[in-house]
């Protein structure tokens, strides 16, 4: 693969006076060793020539030699008179991804990312971690060791508070005082533990009473609040944000909360706020006492499913747990080998063996809800909103879990597909490319839910759901849907 750095990514790799963070080091070593072809544009170039330190900017432009320079320069359309000169720049970049002159274009630059979503072109811009984590998982250079998310008491986090992962914590506000007094009103979080045992990951939610999120708006009855949302480097890469997204979905449910909600500064924290958005929280005005500073998103989690008003897909988005599920949504039955339903489904316990692992060890795709699953079925009509139903074949041969489709289509090139499912896939560079030999089916879908009980394949065909054991995507009427929903209940 190419991959076209960024001026932001080449001058902390230039800049021996910068610390270089982890995961550009890796994404780097990764690149090297397994032959992409690291790029820069010469609109970089440009950049790194105004550095007013003579020096620095000698010894940067020496070192660009290390990487290949694009050898055209299109004019960019996007450009026009009177534009900043940095933002000409950004769009020369992107425009030439856009060419294709890179499968793929590596920047921090918030900007960039949202002009490559505005023109359909955000699955080929990667952020320094997104792009590390692909290489990693593509190539599954080495098993990755997930700690086990916990549900813990504050107090017992305080001896670890002069750690440095709550130094930013503490730069906003007193979080420290903050902290103490939520510990002793039995305020809880869930965390991930690094492989020291010192906190990497850290959600510490909250149940609130009738709560004023903004000046105009107070939530009616209870609402789980997310009070501190923090992804430390260790763990950055691994689906930590989805899956405590997980445990709050999961948990407002069981207790039958109707809202969830969160505020901070965007400016700061934008990728957290992004991924909100993507699963149903809304901007809906600013914290009463932050004097605009603190953004407040919130999410409907109604127990009542609402009477569907927006495309199948987006109504799950915007409501989950619920889906919509009438004789109008086609539903398929899904096919997944064992050793790929573990990584997918690492909390379903499995019938044959009676074990779960709930975050398991081998891989960290299952800690996410949005996935990817690889075919050559020759099913075309899976719409966006249809539902899954996932087969686990081989060892319980029973359905286990359902699922939303957020996309289908078929793809010829491995780049293309890998491009596509970015970091959903449990598949390595090989296998993709193995695939891609023949057309290949790339089905994006987000996790709903287990099934309250699995469903042998017998019982399938006894209720006549299934004719047989599933050997492909295979569609499934709305009164066979129904049956099997019956039947697990």
């Amino acid at each position: 693969m190419r991959f076209l750095l960024d001026t932001n990514v080449l001058i902390p790799l230039e800049d021996s006076q910068r610390p270089l963070a982890p995961s550009l080091a890796s994404f780097v070593r990764l690149a090297h060793l397994h032959g992409h072809v690291l790029l820069y544009h010469p609109a970089s170039e440009d950049d790194i020539r105004e550095d007013r330190n003579v020096e620095r900017r000698n010894q940067t432009l020496q070192r660009l030699e290390q990487y290949e320079r694009l050898d055209a320069r299109p004019e960019c359309p996007w450009n026009f008179d009177g534009m900043r000169v940095n933002d000409s720049r950004d769009n020369e970049i992107l425009y030439s991804l856009s060419l294709n002159a890179a499968n793929g274009l590596v920047t921090e630059d918030r900007g960039i990312h949202d002009n490559a979503k505005a023109r359909g072109i955000a699955n080929r811009v990667y952020t320094i971690q997104t792009a590390n984590d692909l290489l990693r998982r593509l190539h599954r250079e080495v098993v990755l060791s997930l700690p086990n998310v916990s549900e813990v008491p504050l107090f017992s986090l305080t001896p670890q508070l002069s750690s440095a992962f709550f130094d930013s914590l503490r730069e906003a506000y007193p979080f420290d005082e903050w902290f103490a007094k939520k510990a002793q009103a039995g305020v809880k979080a869930w965390i991930s533990n690094d492989e020291s045992g010192e906190v990497g990951a850290i959600c510490i939610y909250d149940r609130q009473s009738r709560e004023r999120i903004t000046d105009n708006i107070v939530l009616p009855g209870d609402a789980l609040k997310l009070s501190t949302f923090k992804v430390g480097d260790t763990h950055r890469g691994r689906k930590i944000g989805e899956l405590f997204l997980k445990a709050a979905f999961r948990y407002a449910t069981e207790h039958g909360l109707e809202h969830i909600f969160i505020h901070g500064d965007v400016d700061k924290h934008h990728f957290l706020f992004d991924l909100l958005v993507d699963f149903g929280f809304e901007r809906v005005g600013s914290h009463p006492g932050s004097n605009g500073r603190d953004a407040v998103y919130l999410k409907q989690h109604p127990v009542v499913p609402p009477a569907p008003s927006a495309p199948h897909l987006e109504y799950h988005r915007k409501y989950f747990p619920h889906f919509c599920s009438g004789p109008e949504v086609a539903k398929f039955v899904v096919p997944i080998r064992p050793e790929f339903h573990r990584i997918l489904f690492p909390d379903y316990q499995s019938i044959a063996n009676q074990q779960r692992d709930l975050f398991p060890v081998e891989n960290y795709a299952g800690n996410a809800i949005k996935m990817a699953y690889l075919s050559h079925a020759q099913t075309n009509a899976i719409e966006p909103g249809s539902v899954l139903l996932f087969y686990r074949s081989g060892d319980d041969q029973a359905l286990t879990s359902i699922g939303i489709v957020e996309s289908y289509e078929q793809l010829s090139d491995a780049d293309a597909i890998i491009a596509k499912v970015k970091r959903r896939t449990v598949y390595t560079l090989a296998e993709i490319q193995k695939m891609a030999a023949k057309p290949t089916r790339v089905l994006l879908f987000r996790f709903v839910r287990h099934l309250s009980r699995a469903i042998p394949c017998s019982e399938l065909i006894k209720h006549r759901v299934l004719k047989g054991r599933p050997q492909s995507l295979t569609a499934i009427s709305h009164d066979s849907f129904q049956a099997a929903i019956a039947i697990s209940s």
